[in-house]
């Protein structure tokens, strides 16, 4: 039977757990680093606080961080009958559907969006709202591009304003639906990592909230670190619903990976600690993308979910001539920076090409990244998910960290 055929009777009910409401850390911890840190390490469980991590990081081992940055990507207007209207960005058409490029379009551009209390707004109707700033009063229009799509366009009238600026004027912390509850202003920096740089991420890559300035100075003396950044998309938090877990519908997010990071990845045989499952699915997409570069297949920096897979776990390029295929393609290309997007799903029966730890808070139950840690840890992740519950932890978003080492 193949990874596959065997993926396909995956029985989503074992990776249930009884998750209390209670448990779900609603808010922030006053200091990001004195969340509880679990230590998993080939079976055995330790329990400490985040401060301690430096102690428990694999000798010689470098950190890879997401450094996505989250936009306040809920934006509301209020119709002239009082109607009020919650338009949540979700990824960018046009004039360009990369995230970078799009959060610095000015005057005009359309993003494909999810819409609240739809049925009031209409699709001839067009929304309103002014704004005064240092570049003096700015009006901005939304309207539908395609109301069957919820593609929204959105207008201002001046050109000197990019989009972001926009977004920042307009917006609210997309916090996430679970929390249930709306955004204050400490959401602002605390749904946010202190390193976080290149806006588009509609979710926060949650496994990094736990850390501060002094806790990177400190881990920095003694394990190199590294960044990328990957646009974390509403799609983290869609449940699976689909009994054949090979049918859900993995959302596609985009990547971004400087060439510095390439080199390390390539040129360095030591243990890499992922932040984050965002981190893990940059990290072992881009090394399919070198497989694929290796067997001249496509230039194309594209990650269908189920492509490790299809292609197989044997015969494999070494990460170090994966990462190397990816340098030789940049370097004809002329490019300082490697972008690309992938829908890679990783459950169990997947073989990690490249990350051999992972730093990561507790997730949902019968999700994607209850698969993702059932697939890194094997049945592990159930005996690790239990002693949490029973030690007190506090769960989701903002809640507590663990160091997975297998």
């Amino acid at each position: 039977m193949d990874l596959l055929q065997k993926a396909s009777q995956i029985n989503l009910e074992k990776y249930q757990y009884a998750l209390p409401e209670e448990r779900i850390a609603k808010f922030p911890l006053t200091e990001r680093d004195h969340s509880q840190l679990l230590i998993y390490q080939k079976g055995d469980i330790q329990h400490k606080n985040f401060y301690n991590l430096k102690s428990y990081l694999p000798e010689n081992s470098s950190l890879i961080f997401n450094n996505t940055k989250v936009i306040p990507a809920r934006i509301h207007f209020q119709k002239q009958s009082g109607a009020k209207i919650e338009i949540f960005l979700l990824s960018p058409l046009d004039p360009t559907p990369e995230v970078a490029q799009a959060m610095l379009v000015k005057n005009k551009c359309v993003w494909h969006c999810m819409v609240g209390n739809r049925k009031r707004w209409k699709i001839q109707d067009q929304l309103e709202r002014f704004f005064e700033t240092d570049y003096g009063k700015i009006k901005v229009t939304a309207t539908y591009s395609d109301y069957e799509q919820n593609h929204i366009q959105f207008e201002w009238d001046n050109d000197a304003v990019p989009f972001v600026e926009i977004v920042e004027l307009m917006g609210s912390t997309p916090l996430p639906p679970y929390l249930n509850r709306s955004a204050t202003e400490e959401d602002k920096p605390r749904y946010q990592t202190v390193y976080s740089k290149n806006e588009g991420a509609v979710a926060a890559p949650t496994a990094g909230l736990h850390f501060t300035d002094a806790i990177l100075k400190d881990i920095q003396q003694s394990h190199p670190i590294h960044e990328l950044t990957l646009h974390v998309g509403a799609g983290t938090f869609q449940p699976i619903k689909a009994n054949n877990v090979l049918e859900h519908d993995m959302h596609c997010e985009q990547i971004q990976i400087e060439r510095s990071t390439i080199e390390f990845l390539a040129q360095n045989h030591n243990p890499i600690v992922a932040v984050g499952t965002t981190s893990v699915r940059s990290l072992e997409s881009a090394y399919w993308f070198g497989v694929q570069l290796t067997n001249n297949e496509t230039n194309t920096f594209h990650i269908k979910k189920l492509y490790p897979y299809e292609n197989g776990f044997e015969n494999l390029p070494s990460r170090k001539e994966s990462f190397q295929a990816i340098l030789d393609y940049m370097e004809a290309e002329n490019l300082e920076s490697l972008h690309g997007d992938t829908e890679i799903f990783i459950f169990p029966g997947y073989k990690f090409q490249v990350v051999n730890a992972l730093i990561t808070n507790f997730h949902q139950p019968e999700s994607t990244l209850i698969l993702l840690i059932a697939a890194f840890i094997g049945e592990d992740w159930r005996k690790v998910y239990n002693e949490a519950l029973k030690n007190d932890y506090r769960f989701l978003s903002y809640g507590d960290s663990s160091i997975l080492l297998p």
